[in-house]
């Protein structure tokens, strides 16, 4: 894989196929995080979470599960394994960046289904393991992205005279579906 495939492969996941608004897969925790002190915590975590998951996920199934003919257990292999990293990957960061938050993000970390989707479709493409770290890496960055964006989203939408009817989640559901179609102009990006 040459260094363009791999960075139109990272471009690829974190902004055209968005995990969340493309294929609304990790949406829950985007719309259940409303402290922005976790915001950061979260974002990081579940790329290192979605890198770690990935590149391990592949592994196994490459090494393991298809030289035995195993490949219809995958998600039950993959989904422990990404249970499995949750505690490390937030040890980890708490002992790397001590300010940050955690508290609290392991049910949303165990509840992101985009995760488990990022090692499922990279290990059904099987274009090696530089792509499933590409696709992970781009992946996590794009949760983040859409993270950010929603949080700042959420609280211009706070300042605002907004109707009864829409205040809360019907106003937050209606955001992210504007977002989502202006992430959908960046497939005019990368055709030929």
């Amino acid at each position: 894989m040459t260094m363009t495939d791999m960075f139109l492969t990272l471009v690829s996941a974190a902004l055209i196929s968005n995990f969340v608004l493309q294929m609304p897969l990790a949406v829950d925790p985007v719309l259940a995080l409303a402290s922005r002190q976790r915001l950061h915590a979260l974002g990081i975590a579940t790329t290192l979470l979605m890198v770690l998951s990935g590149v391990l996920g592949y592994l196994l199934d490459h090494y393991l599960l298809q030289p035995f003919a195993l490949t219809t257990l995958r998600l039950f292999v993959f989904l422990p394994l990404t249970a499995l990293l949750i505690h490390p990957v937030l040890s980890l960061l708490t002992r790397v960046r001590p300010a940050l938050v955690t508290n609290g993000l392991w049910p949303l970390l165990l509840g992101n289904a985009g995760v488990l989707a990022v090692v499922v479709m990279g290990t059904q493409n099987d274009k090696g393991v530089v792509h499933m770290a590409a696709l992970s890496l781009g992946a996590g960055l794009g949760f983040w992205l859409v993270l950010s964006l929603f949080s700042d989203l959420r609280q211009r939408i706070a300042d605002n005279d907004i109707p009864l009817p829409f205040r809360g989640l019907p106003v937050e559901l209606i955001s992210v579906g504007l977002m989502a179609v202006a992430f959908f102009g960046f497939n005019a990006m990368f055709k030929a």
